[in-house]
């Protein structure tokens, strides 16, 4: 077996996204890997890296779109100037995908696999396709049934039940109240609409050209999503988005928004990131990963923050913040209550549900403002975590290097 020389203090550093767009408007008609490869660039200029000191992209994604597809990894990788003899990896974990590209990154090179890479990622779910299955061997006549491809995305593979159909049965269960949930997503609308008016949000946007109809193009400079004019009064009049029978609980407005975009963020040993002159801003110092029943998957975060603190041997004291993925607003009431998180520590800048959740860039999005908050804060330990569709849970922990 080969001698292990990798570097087991791994740093993080100049991550970026694009603006997140709102289902099927300011990025549909923009290739996935357009935002990715746009992503990666500004995340190396904002380092001052040359692309070919980079060896290894990792790249996160739950929705395969465009003709890249299952090449996405590579092709994001060359077409941003990382050198041909470079690696290239995709990974999915579900709603977890961008922090496991950052894992799988950090794996590269404390197994002495790489020194420097790239943890990306991103969807654009407006160009999802619809599929046919019956077309390739046996619609020979009449009508073909289509399906949509982002049902493979939000159905529970064991219970067949949409995502929202579980943050039902977790509130349920747990006795979650619709008029909590409203409140959760009334202040993650104002968070975010306070991060954008103050431009927290914006340090950590690139703007990227989109298409503008007969015009040509334009510059696509803020989140799309956020709705800081909502109402509290307005959240209660939503009606339930998934059980119709007088009993839901989980509205559009206590979820999380359906959006496009991309994020990256560099990944490298201390050593090499000296050589190279990045700037070291975060220590990535270990994860968690952990599986719950299916049926409840907004449980995930409670067992896998337990497991990280203990891993580490930390208490939620010893964290001075959190960001918690508000895949639904369920899934952060119960993490609080069961974990005694405190709610002026958590998701400061809106999250989820005003932000938006493309999967693949989403963990990505929660560490770079991690990163931005203990920066401006001075504070030591940054919390990220998030359920998984299917039954899971995921956390990582961050230092804080700028202290």
């Amino acid at each position: 077996m080969g001698q292990n020389t990798g570097d087991s203090d791994i740093v993080l550093s100049s991550g970026v996204r694009t603006p997140f767009g709102d289902f099927g408007k300011s990025l549909r008609e923009v290739p996935l890997a357009t935002l990715g490869v746009h992503a990666v660039k500004a995340c190396l200029a904002r380092a001052g890296l040359d692309a070919a000191r980079v060896d290894h992209l990792v790249w996160g994604n739950t929705a395969p779109v465009d003709h890249e597809s299952l090449f996405m990894s590579r092709k994001v990788a060359l077409a941003a100037g990382l050198p041909e003899d470079s690696a290239a990896l995709g990974v999915v974990r579900a709603c977890g995908s961008g922090s496991q590209a950052i894992v799988s990154a950090a794996q590269q090179i404390m197994t002495g696999h790489g020194e420097i890479a790239v943890a990306a990622g991103g969807e654009n779910f407006s160009r999802v396709p619809y599929l046919a299955h019956a077309m390739r061997w046996g619609a020979q006549r009449g009508p073909a049934e289509l399906v949509d491809g982002l049902d493979y995305i939000y159905r529970c593979p064991f219970t067949k039940e949409l995502m929202g159909d579980t943050a039902e049965t977790l509130a349920e269960r747990f006795g979650h109240a619709r008029e909590a949930m409203d409140d959760w997503g009334f202040m993650s609308q104002q968070r975010a609409g306070a991060a954008m008016a103050s431009g927290f949000l914006a340090r950590q946007i690139v703007p990227v050209e989109v298409p503008d109809g007969r015009r040509g193009t334009r510059l696509f400079e803020h989140d799309e999503f956020p709705r800081p004019q909502v109402t509290r009064e307005k959240l209660a009049t939503l009606k339930p988005a998934f059980r119709h029978d007088g009993q839901g609980r989980v509205t559009a407005g206590n979820s999380s928004g359906v959006t496009d975009g991309a994020a990256a963020l560099l990944v490298a040993g201390r050593r090499a990131a000296e050589r190279a002159g990045i700037p070291a801003q975060a220590r990535f110092v270990d994860w968690a990963v952990v599986g719950v029943a299916p049926e409840i998957m907004g449980a995930g975060p409670v067992p896998a923050i337990r497991k990280l603190l203990q891993r580490t041997r930390l208490t939620v004291a010893d964290i001075d913040y959190w960001e918690i993925n508000e895949a639904f607003a369920v899934v952060n009431l119960h993490a609080e209550r069961e974990l005694g998180i405190p709610r002026d520590r958590t998701n400061l800048y809106g999250g989820g549900i005003s932000i938006g959740h493309p999967p693949g860039a989403t963990g990505l999005r929660m560490t770079i403002t991690a990163m931005h908050h203990l920066a401006d804060s001075g504070g030591r330990y940054a919390v990220i975590s998030m359920c998984l569709g299917s039954g899971m849970g995921m956390a990582t922990l961050i230092e804080n290097l700028q202290r």
